[in-house]
């Protein structure tokens, strides 16, 4: 007999917010962009015009509050 799985909320926040991050950064290189000083400028500025609106990027990132991608960039450094 399975057992129920209980997932932790939080967690699964963390891993798509850092998928998404993942997935910006990406784009920002097709597009011929340094992904990790735009990420930065934006995150320090809060300023959206750092990330491209191509595919998406700027909406998909926005989606996220600037704390919770810092604290997820955190954790993920400090694993």
């Amino acid at each position: 007999m399975e057992q129920t799985k209980i997932y932790d909320y939080a967690e699964f926040n963390d891993a798509i917010a850092l998928q998404t991050i993942k997935d910006v950064m990406e784009i920002l290189r097709k597009r011929g962009y340094n992904p990790v000083n735009q990420i930065v400028g934006y995150l320090m500025s809060g300023d959206p015009g750092y990330i491209t609106s191509y595919e998406n990027a700027r909406s998909i990132l926005l989606e996220f509050d600037r704390s919770k991608l810092l604290e997820v960039l955190l954790k993920e450094a400090i694993r």
